[in-house]
Formats: structure tokens, sequence, C-alpha cells
């Protein structure tokens, strides 16, 4: 995929989210991720039937890497299991450390491809699969 390419689906991403929405519905988890170092402040809602991700949606303050890559790791993750989403996490996290990853695995996700170069962005990208790894584990059976 070409830079120019990455930077459209980034800010496409950003400018109109995916299910970026408050949810006050008991049937989802709901899981707050934060940069410390920033103004990133997430909340995510999952709702979880039979090890699969039903619906993934999200609320908050953040930057244009948290937001888009928040809304890049919805569309790829609703529908999956919780061992799909935990092997796409696995590839992500390996991607953005510049290691080995499986590029299908991740569809649009591969446009943080070179986010492992810039340290400070790196931990924007992997906030919203930091609050969602942590509700797959705990719901892992």
């Amino acid at each position: 995929m070409d830079e120019e390419l990455k930077k459209e689906i980034i800010m496409e991403n950003y400018m109109h989210p995916t299910n970026k929405k408050r949810i006050d519905n008991k049937g989802y988890i709901k899981v707050n991720t934060a940069n410390a170092s920033c103004i990133d402040n997430i909340d995510i809602y999952i709702k979880i039937n039979n090890n699969i991700i039903e619906d993934v949606a999200f609320d908050g303050e953040a930057c244009a890497i948290s937001i888009s890559s928040t809304s890049i790791m919805i569309n790829n993750l609703i529908g999956k299991t919780l061992s799909e989403a935990q092997n796409y996490i696995k590839n992500f996290y390996n991607m953005c450390d510049g290691k080995e990853y499986d590029e299908n695995i991740l569809g649009e996700g591969v446009v943080y491809s070179n986010i492992y170069k810039q340290g400070n962005r790196k931990s924007c990208a992997t906030l919203p699969y930091k609050g969602l790894e942590k509700v797959i584990l705990e719901n892992l059976k």
C-alpha cells in the first residue's frame, strides 16, 4: 500500500470513524484506555456473544492516530471470534514493533506499518488494542 493511500485511510477513519458513540446498554462491556502523556482517553464498548465479538463502539477524545486506529480496529474485528481477535491483535502489535506479521490478517490496519519508527505515535495506534485485549483475556472461555 502506498503512503498516500495510507494517509487517506487514516484521515477517512479519523473524520468519519466507525461506531463512535456512547453506549448505555448493559449487554456491553466497557473498558477505558488512556495515554498518560497526551489527551487520548477512549471508552470502548464491546458486546460479546458466544465468544464472538458482536459489536464494538467507542467514545472519547483522542488524536487522529488513536481515533483512526480505533475505527479500523472495529471494522476488522466485529464478527470475529475472541481467538481470531487475539490473533489480529498479536499481528498488529508485531507490526507496530517492527516484527514479522501477517499482512493479510490486518486489512486496513497495515496503514500503521511504519509506526514503529515513531515511538510516540506507536502508543496512539495501539491504545484501543490494549483495552480490547484486556476484555478478550477476561472473557476467553
